[in-house]
């Protein structure tokens, strides 16, 4: 249903996706009605596909955005602390931080430098968006992703833009507990899965394979 879902606006894209049954809750729909799509993708931003923003890097099409919320949600609350790792653009960014409010925090993290100044600079095209960066409720590092970012740790969720190689422990070391990590990873024969990892509040941990995807890898940053 994905090819089927693009729309002429913001509004017609999100309200495909939630007919086709891409988005199942009315607290994602409601966040992705909130950030318009245009001032994050410089191309066909309406369209269900992925699209290029520069530096090798793209933009998620927006029924796997929707299935990171869906997955994040129950640790997506009022408050919560996110960890958006790969911001890229920043949309994803700006949608976690209209499900955790203003009393919660997202920090976004890339390591490609323009990239982190676009996300800001698209943030700032709207007045919620420019609200959410003066308050210091979302804020944009550059630092290497797979390592996270232990200065904000824990979070309450952690998601992934980029197909990790690997496993990232650090990743997990900064869940709190409860958290939950939503993670594309690299299988044998480089294919690609989402995982999802909850820790729980004794400490273990549980990982969780759903299905195949292709991300852009979650890779050292190219040469300057």
């Amino acid at each position: 249903m994905a090819w089927r879902s693009s729309g002429a606006t913001n509004e017609a894209l999100v309200t495909n996706l939630k007919r086709h049954g891409l988005i199942e809750s009315d607290r994602v729909k409601d966040a992705m009605l909130k950030v318009d799509r245009a001032h994050y993708a410089p191309s066909h931003p309406y369209e269900d596909s992925p699209q290029p923003i520069g530096h090798r890097a793209t933009i998620s099409a927006p029924h796997m955005h929707a299935s990171a919320c869906s997955s994040l949600l129950p640790f997506l609350y009022p408050g919560a602390r996110v960890l958006d790792i790969g911001c890229g653009s920043g949309y994803l960014t700006a949608v976690l931080a209209h499900l955790v409010g203003p009393t919660g925090a997202v920090i976004g993290v890339d390591h490609i430098e323009p990239l982190v100044a676009l996300a800001a600079a698209n943030m700032a095209k709207s007045a919620d968006g420019s609200a959410m960066l003066r308050s210091g409720q979302v804020r944009f590092i550059k630092a290497d992703g797979r390592r996270g970012w232990k200065e904000g740790a824990p979070y309450d969720a952690i998601h992934v833009g980029a197909a990790a190689a690997e496993h990232h422990k650090e990743l997990t070391e900064q869940l709190r507990a409860p958290g939950r990590l939503f993670v594309p990873v690299e299988d044998e024969g480089a294919k690609q899965h989402i995982y999802v990892v909850d820790k729980s509040e004794d400490g273990s941990v549980e990982t969780k394979k759903l299905y195949g995807v292709q991300y852009v890898p979650l890779t050292d940053a190219p040469p300057e």
